[in-house]
């Protein structure tokens, strides 16, 4: 997992390098949060990825506390339009950071529910696209 992450903030950090801003970061996060909510949610329902993502907020929170008014509704209402909010109000380098250790912690959360593997397998299409929507040659 943490090549994975590692990919996706090194995606980040290249779009930033070619000139977008907090608020273009924001979308390509919320992309990939979106991405996430689709591969898991016919397996663990919208409820346990708002819930997990919910947690992973929680847990950053001390880090970022900005990341207070990111949470995701668990009815599935809001599709992460609170963490695009709240990220394309920050600075390009806090986005990335908090995105990474969001990230971190929701794989933890979630490798603690269902294992290793089958989170490997459930998100590998997730990191196979970058944020900035390219497919990646070499994902984890």
């Amino acid at each position: 997992m943490q090549r994975a992450v590692t990919h996706v903030q090194a995606a980040l950090a290249q779009l930033a390098a070619g000139g977008a801003d907090a608020n273009q970061l924001a979308d390509a996060v919320v992309s990939t949060w979106l991405g996430i909510d689709n591969a898991l949610s016919p397996v663990i329902g919208q409820r346990g990825v708002a819930a997990l993502f919910n947690r992973s907020l929680h847990l950053k929170r001390a880090d970022h506390p900005w990341l207070a008014a990111a949470q995701v509704d668990v009815h599935g209402t809001s599709a992460f339009a609170a963490l695009q909010t709240a990220l394309s109000q920050q600075s390009i380098q806090d986005v990335i950071a908090a995105n990474s250790e969001l990230l971190q912690a929701f794989y933890d959360l979630l490798v603690s529910l269902i294992g290793d593997s089958l989170t490997e397998r459930l998100l590998q299409p997730v990191w196979a696209e970058t944020p900035n929507g390219n497919s990646s040659q070499d994902s984890p």
